[in-house]
């Protein structure tokens, strides 16, 4: 006969959840694995982290990944989510699962020196860093525990790379400009010889809408 299960857990899909009353709280949630011994940890450590904040005022651990998870979930409106994700992945190998008390320049150090012998110019990593800014600026003033802490004390501050290896911009020649909007599809090619002709800002232009006279 096999030996009892931790009460509140249980198995649904393959996967262990929990049901259980922690402090006088409901929770339920899955524990991401099919093995016992594995749920029963995460199990464990939950309800300590839990008797850890509501007696000692002692924030739960979370990692980069957990934060970056809610990040994506509470912007799905957001443009350029794809390309958060995006940027987001790239960063996980080195810092998804560093809890978020840990994550400052000094974690993300490797990966920014990763990224330059790859090639990848300061701009780009830029974006990288100011998502993980973001996040991190958002769990010390924003995201609250259910015991009314940030999920931080404080946000560290993360630099952004000086942009010497960009290249200066210069004017294009008449011929530069004929063959560049010769490669841009129609409608941003009629964008952009209405941008150079009239020097509007890029809000202003993206909200203009065609209008077709009878």
């Amino acid at each position: 006969m096999g030996r009892k299960r931790t009460p509140g857990l249980y198995k649904r899909n393959g996967v262990w959840h929990i049901d259980k009353q922690i402090n006088g709280r409901r929770v339920c949630q899955s524990t991401g694995t099919d093995q016992l011994e594995e749920a029963e940890r995460f199990l464990a450590r939950l309800m300590e982290d839990t008797r850890q904040a509501t007696v000692y005022g002692v924030r739960p651990k979370r990692t980069f990944d957990d934060a970056a998870a809610k990040f994506v979930r509470e912007n799905q409106h957001k443009r350029s989510l794809k390309d958060d994700i995006g940027r987001l992945k790239n960063l996980m190998p080195w810092i998804g699962e560093v809890t978020l008390d840990k994550v400052h320049m000094g974690t993300l150090q490797p990966w920014v020196d990763h990224r330059r012998e790859q090639g990848v110019k300061a701009a780009t990593i830029n974006h990288g860093l100011k998502v993980v800014r973001r996040i991190l600026n958002l769990a010390a003033t924003e995201w609250m525990e259910e015991h009314g802490l940030t999920w931080i004390d404080h946000a560290p501050k993360i630099r952004l790379l000086p942009l010497n290896d960009q290249r200066q911009p210069y004017p294009l020649s008449w011929q530069e400009q004929e063959r560049l909007f010769k490669e841009l599809p129609r409608h941003l090619a009629d964008m952009a010889l209405f941008a150079v002709n009239t020097g509007c800002r890029d809000r202003e232009i993206c909200d203009l809408e065609r209008v077709h006279v009878i």
